[in-house]
């Protein structure tokens, strides 16, 4: 608590910045679109968080640091999406926790460190205020008694009475209240506003103070102590030992892959066999049905996997069972391998969404763990080396992503493989590929374009589709006449429609003509 109040000054000189960061933050973000200041604010956050730190510039690896957060910071740049800011917020807090000391090493215990900083990031602001002032009324410091606001009571009330007597009997002291307009003044306090601030304030203070939560340490402490009464019996380790020993373990092993091996010969006969299914059951069906359970059968068996084999046991030492292991690990990659061929043929009938689009990826991740599984009995590797192989993984395949188009990736397949587009298949939900934003464009007009080529642009739906599009891209050219709302993406995006033809909108009956 002394420590606390002896940095008094510099708790002052973060309040002063902090509220300079929030009328930042008034400039770039309130009623403003989202762009390119979501990154320089996150430039100059990052400066003052190290500006405030006395030895930041004594600290190790300063400038690999900046240029990892510069790196974290960069799909802001692209497009400003949930992804990119939460890949931006992870490489905030690394920055900032670096510059304290505060990082700890190995991948695994720096995701359990943001993941604490940034679930207590909303109460530090409070938590600090109300230490500061405990620390000062402790210490005899200045403070702001509630008796000296109280105090104030009764002359401004009484003050305030005998002013509106004065008014009701000078004509010149009721002239000047007259000119005073209430109504305007409180007109002049916007509760959005005042919200806006106090959350950008609580938000920037977690990185100009960073600090980890101590309550795990104090959870730590209050773990109950085991009674003497209490002793583990004879029998129930027997128990254990008969449930979950080498015996049984070896048994599941032999029954799981049995079952596996079942599984994946249906999916060789069916799916790339081209064995025709049962009467009723379409290949669609058949690959809907059977993607996302197969996931959770592979998570499952990686969980007993991990339960069975842990470092150091028994089981993980035992010949067999590494070979039981390989064996069903190996069937489960297959499995996904499977799943991802599924959702491939439900999609070359039922067209690509975003869903889709994540569960691909999620199955890629799935396989890429199982794999990592393998390495790890292999190499015989802790736990914490898997979790920290797996997070490195997810990371850099959400950094890939926060990169990749996926509105213009569904729109560009879902043309290409479109009933009108190909002849067969299902026709193209061109409302839905609207619904994407402005990068599906692209890929409309070349819809638009073909229908016009085969005359099938005179029905009404193509007709409308091309107003509303015209629509967006007027209102979208608005928005980018604000500076803050450039992002890389956007950019490109304007650059390849301006190269295009415009199209003309058809009256009536009247044929759907591009570039006229």
């Amino acid at each position: 608590m002394t420590s606390f109040l002896t940095a008094a000054p510099s708790y002052c000189a973060r309040f002063g910045v902090a509220v300079l960061l929030a009328a930042l933050a008034d400039f770039f973000f309130y009623e403003q679109p989202v762009g390119i200041t979501f990154f320089l604010f996150g430039v100059t956050l990052a400066a003052a968080a190290a500006a405030l730190q006395p030895s930041a510039l004594n600290v190790r690896g300063l400038w690999l640091g900046s240029a990892a957060l510069l790196v974290g910071l960069l799909p802001l740049i692209e497009n400003v999406s949930a992804l990119s800011v939460a890949i931006g917020l992870a490489a905030m807090a690394v920055f900032v926790l670096s510059l304290v000391g505060r990082l700890r090493r190995g991948l695994a215990r720096i995701a359990g460190q943001l993941a604490l900083f940034l679930l207590s990031a909303p109460f530090r602001f409070v938590h600090d205020l109300f230490r500061w002032r405990k620390a000062a009324r402790r210490l005899g410091g200045r403070r702001v008694r509630l008796a000296a606001i109280a105090v104030w009571i009764m002359p401004l009330t009484l003050g305030a009475v005998f002013l509106a007597l004065f008014g009701a009997a000078n004509p010149v002291i009721e002239y000047w209240l007259s000119l005073i307009d209430l109504v305007a003044l409180f007109d002049l306090i916007q509760l959005p506003r005042l919200a806006f601030w106090l959350l950008v304030l609580a938000g920037v203070w977690v990185f100009l103070r960073p600090r980890l939560p101590r309550f795990l340490r104090r959870m730590a402490h209050l773990a109950l102590p085991i009674p003497a009464w209490v002793t583990t019996t004879r029998s129930a380790k027997a128990v254990e030992d008969i449930i979950f020993g080498k015996a049984a373990i070896v048994r599941a092993l032999v029954v799981f892959n049995i079952l596996f091996a079942m599984q994946t010969a249906l999916d060789a006969t069916y799916l790339w066999g081209g064995i025709a299914l049962p009467d009723g059951l379409t290949y669609a069906a058949y690959a809907h049905r059977g993607a996302y359970p197969l996931i959770v059968t592979a998570l499952l068996a990686a969980g007993f996997v991990l339960a069975a084999l842990r470092p150091g046991s028994t089981t993980s030492g035992d010949p067999l069972i590494r070979r039981l292991v390989y064996v069903w690990v190996a069937q489960n990659i297959v499995l996904v391998i499977s799943s991802i061929l599924r959702l491939d043929l439900y999609i070359g009938v039922y067209a690509l969404t975003y869903w889709r689009v994540a569960a691909f990826i999620w199955m890629g991740l799935v396989a890429a763990g199982l794999a990592l599984i393998i390495t790890r009995i292999a190499l015989e590797k802790s736990n914490e080396w898997l979790l920290s192989a797996n997070l490195l993984t997810l990371s850099v395949t959400l950094y890939a992503c926060a990169f990749i188009n996926f509105a213009a990736l569904i729109a560009n397949y879902n043309v290409e493989h479109s009933f009108e587009m190909t002849g067969q298949g299902t026709k193209l939900d061109f409302w839905y590929l609207r619904s994407l934003g402005p990068s599906a464009w692209p890929a409309l007009d070349r819809f638009l374009e073909h229908q016009a080529r085969t005359n099938a642009a005179s029905v009404p739906s193509y007709r409308e589709l091309a107003r509303l599009l015209g629509q967006d891209e007027a209102r979208c050219r608005a928005a980018q006449e604000n500076w803050r709302a450039w992002s890389f993406r956007d950019w490109r995006l304007l650059r390849t429609l301006d190269t295009r033809i415009p199209f003309v909108v058809p009256q009536g009956s009247e044929p759907f003509v591009p570039g006229r």
